[in-house]
């Protein structure tokens, strides 16, 4: 079963990966400042505090400069994803700390901007300190029924797994999960093979609007 279900994530992520590559760059533009329009709209967004967000590869995916910048300006915290472990598919999220700390971040895996664990002799705070409001996500593919595809290593679902318990002994809410996707990776329902450890996302946006449940 574990087998079927790794074959079938594998399939789907080699088709989408031809499907993204395909799409010119001005396509990907556009779509995603319609996305960023409606992200910036979302009633649980505008009332968020402290906000992660990811730092988008150079391309292939939403690009989300524009969103990272409104939530600077609009002076809620940000938080955006840091790599502690690659082999072991670990990860935090880690403060950032304005426009001028953004554009000082060195490059990563994918081309993915990263902070330093440090920013002059300070530890930076983790999304563990504050509890996040909302958690914008980056995916391979997503489906109507509101399930995720990643990008094979599990950052993610390891990630939520380990925040919801921390927050649950808290008795603190967990975050709302915000997918933001290309016309391209939302499939109708059913279609994103998941499995027992797969987060399922709150809200999916793209540039012809919002996925919620029904």
């Amino acid at each position: 079963m574990a087998a079927a279900l790794t074959k079938q994530k594998s399939a789907l992520r080699k088709a989408m990966r031809a499907t993204l590559a395909n799409l010119p760059a001005d396509e990907i533009q556009a779509q995603s400042r319609q996305i960023t329009r409606t992200l910036l709209s979302l009633p649980e967004f505008q009332e968020a505090k402290h906000v992660s967000c990811f730092l988008s590869m150079p391309s292939g995916e939403v690009d989300t400069s524009a969103a990272v910048s409104a939530i600077i300006d609009a002076g809620k915290t940000l938080y955006v994803p840091k790599m502690l472990d690659k082999e072991r598919g670990i990860m935090d999220f880690l403060q950032l700390f304005g426009e001028d700390d953004l554009r000082t971040l060195p490059s990563g895996q994918w081309g993915i901007r990263e902070p330093h664990e440090e920013l002059d002799g300070m530890r930076r705070p983790s999304g563990y300190a504050e509890p996040l409001d909302v958690i914008v996500m980056p995916g391979m593919a997503f489906d109507r029924s509101l399930s995720r595809l990643g990008y094979g290593k599990g950052f993610y679902d390891r990630f939520l797994s380990s925040y919801a318990a921390t927050l649950h002994g808290r008795q603190q809410a967990r975050p709302r999960l915000v997918a933001l996707a290309l016309r391209e990776q939302i499939l109708e329902a059913g279609q994103v093979p998941v499995g027992e450890t797969d987060w399922r996302v709150d809200v999916i946006i793209g540039p012809d609007g919002v996925v919620a449940p029904c």
